[in-house]
């Protein structure tokens, strides 16, 4: 059993993060902001300048715990983790099946039509929880092409064709999302997905929620001793995390999106916490980075129920999860992987 821990988020311009003792300690303006004691932490992020001490790097590594810096805006720059501690044989397995086009394509289908039936679930939920929505059939239509991609990936073994299938599926998904924003609409359009740098209010919360879902699920990689480089769906490219990417699709419209338009509906942020930059990116103040972050840690404490392991978990467990049974997977002691379906 794996115990889920908290990540420690650093958004203070100028923080610096020490070692006392068996604690991180977070000072600001010379004066000591948090203490935390090393085995109540799975991570570190740390967003803007922020400095870290060399003994307090070694010390988390030491101790398992993944250092991260993210620019202001939450572009992912840099991970600092000690010595991995997976088992080499599931390593190497890994590095054979992504070698391989059919091997790639089993479990990248699997990947692809766990985002696909989560995509589908997600506006069944809107549909169902908001039935005179705006847009509702071509929400309807958006379900049912959803449904027909879904038949079509489930008997596909031609790896191109489901890289196909999920680029369409993205397509269908992105192209209603604007009418699942039922306020501040002027403030919060969806005129399609943009990034690096996110160009609107609700791109902009998309990425950042992106990239910490991404950290996570690195981490949960690393956890089982998988390489969270090297995927199956999106193939290799120097500092690119493919198969955390893989991975990331299946919980992109479970936890980020629902999440960013829970966020939009209910006013927990508003557009006065959004700037263009002069590059003509949009960042979020601090503030709203930090109730983000609040609303994005509290999402991960919710249960819910995993079908495949027939257990109510923390939702930030379900990473793990997942992680542990690719891995399983990969070790042959799962006949396929299972991903996880909302249900």
């Amino acid at each position: 059993m794996k115990k889920l821990l908290n990540t420690l988020f650093v958004t203070t311009d100028g923080a610096y993060i020490k070692k006392e003792g068996e604690s991180v300690v977070v000072m600001a303006e010379k004066q000591v902001k948090l203490r935390l004691p090393i085995h109540n932490l799975n991570g570190i992020i740390c967003f803007g300048r922020v400095m870290c001490s060399p003994e307090l790097l070694g010390f988390c590594g030491q101790r398992g715990v993944a250092v991260s810096f993210l620019s202001a805006n939450g572009r992912f720059l840099a991970r600092v983790q000690g010595v991995t501690s997976g088992n080499v044989l599931l390593r190497r397995e890994q590095y054979r099946r992504a070698e391989s086009h059919e091997q790639s394509a089993v479990i990248a289908k699997a990947f692809v039509f766990g985002k696909i039936f989560n995509c589908r679930t997600s506006l069944q939920r809107v549909l169902r929880d908001h039935q005179q929505i705006a847009g509702a059939s071509a929400v309807e239509s958006a379900i049912r092409h959803l449904s027909a991609l879904l038949e079509e990936v489930k008997g596909q073994n031609d790896l191109n064709i489901i890289r196909g299938s999920e680029g369409h599926a993205a397509q269908t998904y992105f192209s209603v999302l604007d009418h699942l924003v039922t306020v501040q609409k002027e403030d919060f359009y969806f005129r399609g997905r943009n990034r690096r740098p996110p160009k609107d209010n609700l791109n902009a919360l998309l990425s950042f929620i992106y990239t910490l879902l991404l950290h996570d699920i690195m981490a949960a990689l690393e956890s089982v001793g998988l390489d969270p480089a090297v995927g199956f769906l999106h193939r290799d490219r120097p500092g690119r995390p493919s198969l955390a990417l893989d991975m990331m699709e299946e919980f992109r419209p479970l936890i980020a999106d629902r999440l960013v338009l829970a966020l939009v509906n209910m006013r927990q942020v508003q557009k006065n916490g959004f700037t263009k930059s002069e590059a003509g990116g949009v960042v979020m103040d601090d503030e709203t980075r930090k109730n983000v972050l609040v609303a994005y840690q509290k999402r991960k404490q919710e249960e819910i129920n995993h079908p495949f392991l027939e257990e109510q978990i923390p939702v930030g467990m379900l990473f793990f999860a997942q992680a542990l049974l690719l891995a399983r997977f990969l070790r042959k002691d799962l006949d396929g992987y299972p991903p996880f379906f909302w249900k």
